[in-house]
Order: structure tokens, then sequence, then C-alpha cells
């Protein structure tokens, strides 16, 4: 591989929304800007998805779930869940966000990786958004992949600092998928749902011992698996400065994991698209540029 990976964007991923909500909305848009400004985000490596179709939503979601998040008819307790205001802004990014996954995934299909600038959205349940979360990406993407031909298994690596419950819920009757969640145990979701495997992190784990339960997990699982293509959840929730994280993780960590796992996905030749996952820094400006460890890795692992 050479040259810039490709880099899957839509400018409303980003639209007006409270400036005091906990969920950084803000910071599609300026991960986006972050990475213009460094030459990694050009014309020629970006691609747009459309609207999700609604057929890959509903493999994964219920239908009458999504006509009333579509409508604005969902019910008090079900906005609670959400826990984010209802816009026409909202709907538009939310039906935009999985097909990005989706496209991601089928570049990294053909290019060996492929990076999306959001994504990530793990706590979504069949019939239920939660922590953020209205639909699932991930496991939207993975029933996708595995109805084309060549895509007989799929690997969701998640080191988001939360565990994707909602991604183990709904692909636990996949048996070619396979859904691993490295997370902080004492974390949200308080309930946690069951992964084919689940690594729960202590309260204050420090960069060392993080980066070798990463590096020994992904490889023990290759070897394993032997996965067709890996959908990586790169968290930046882990940091030791977020809000919601409750780990002791540095930037130069991040890095440090990122580029462990896709050089670790490139030598060994399986496919690889990743998402951004969890961040919720009050500074928008160093949330942008902490999610952009990602790009900046895949960039380096393919020159």
């Amino acid at each position: 591989m050479s040259g810039l990976p490709p880099m899957v964007h839509h400018p409303d991923y980003s639209f007006p929304f409270p400036p005091e909500h906990r969920f950084p909305m803000a910071k599609f848009g300026l991960l986006a800007d972050y990475l213009r400004t460094r030459g990694l985000l050009t014309a020629a490596n970006t691609y747009r998805p459309g609207r999700c179709r609604d057929h890959w939503l509903k493999q994964t979601h219920c239908p009458e779930y999504l006509d009333r998040f579509i409508n604005n008819t969902l019910s008090r307790d079900e906005r609670r869940q959400m826990n984010l205001p209802w816009s026409d802004g909202l709907v538009k990014r939310t039906l935009l966000a999985p097909s990005g996954t989706v496209l991601a995934a089928q570049l990294a299909l053909h290019h060996g990786l492929a990076c999306h600038l959001a994504g990530g959205t793990h706590h979504a349940h069949y019939d239920h958004a939660s922590g953020f979360c209205i639909l699932n990406d991930l496991a939207i993407t993975a029933h996708v992949l595995l109805r084309q031909t060549g895509v007989k298994r799929v690997l969701i690596f998640d080191c988001d600092v939360h565990q994707g419950d909602g991604t183990a819920s709904l692909l636990k009757n996949e048996p070619n998928a396979f859904t691993c969640s490295i997370h902080c145990e004492n974390n949200f979701p308080f309930t946690k749902a069951t992964s084919d495997l689940d690594v729960g992190l202590p309260v204050g784990m420090n960069d060392d011992d993080y980066l070798s339960v990463v590096d020994r997990t992904l490889n023990r699982l290759l070897d394993t698996f032997s996965p067709d293509i890996v959908l990586y959840d790169a968290g930046v929730d882990v940091f030791s400065g977020d809000p919601l994280g409750r780990l002791n993780i540095t930037e130069g960590g991040i890095r440090q994991r990122d580029t462990q796992v896709l050089g670790t996905l490139v030598r060994r030749g399986i496919p690889v698209a990743t998402v951004i996952g969890g961040g919720y820094d009050d500074d928008r400006q160093a949330l942008a540029a902490r999610h952009a460890i990602i790009a900046e890795a895949a960039v380096a692992v393919m020159r």
C-alpha cells in the first residue's frame, strides 16, 4: 500500500447542536478540519456516504423503532434513553453514519485499510437507543459484510473505554461475527452484555499494562478466529483526562495502541476499517486532535 488511506466523512456529521450538551457533536467537523490542515484529508482520499439503505437498517434494528425515531414519535422513556435532542439534523446524521462504516469496510476490503471519521455507536440496541447511540453502525456493517461474497468472518475489536453492549447483544446469534470489547469494567454500561470476549480493565490502568493487554488480545484472536476483516473501534475516551473515561492512558499511549493494532493487521494482510468511537473532552479542539490519532496512525503504517 502507498499514499493516503481512504477516509470517509460527511459534512452533515456535525450540525447545530446545544454547545452545553455532554455529547460533543462538533467534533466530527473539527476532526475533518484538523486532518485537512495537515494534508491528510484531501479531495483524492475523501469518500462521502449516502443515507443508509433501509434493508441494511432493518437487518439489525426493529422497523417500528426506526419509524418512531425518524418521525419523532419516540416515547418519553425512549427519548430519555437516547439522551440527545431530536432534530431533523440528528435524523440526517444518524441515517448517514452507519452507511459510512459500511463504506469504510468496503474500501478496506479493496485497499487494506480505511478510516471512518465517525462511527462506533456500540451502545445502540435492537429497539432502543443508549449512551448517545441510536443505531449500531458496527452491527449493521457486520451483517452487511457477511452477506457479501468472500467475507466469512468479521472481528469487531472494540477499544472504547465503555463496553460495546449493544454490539454484543445484536450479534450474539451471529457465529461468523466475533465481538471483542476491551473496556474499563467499572464504567457505563453498569449492566454489561456478554461479548464473545470481554476484557474488563481496572480503574486507573496505565499505558504499559493497557498496551500489553490490547496487543496480546488482538494477536490471540487473529490466531484463533482468523477474520477476513476487522472493524476497529479506536475510542479515545481511554484518555486520562476524559470526563467519562476512568483509565489513565496518555495521548502517546493511544497513538502507540493505534499504530500497534493497525501495524499488526497490515503485516498480517487483514483488511481493517476504523471508527472513532467515544471521546467527550470539553476542549473540542483537543478532542478532535485526539481522534485524529487513528487517521495519523493509518497514514504512518501505509508508508
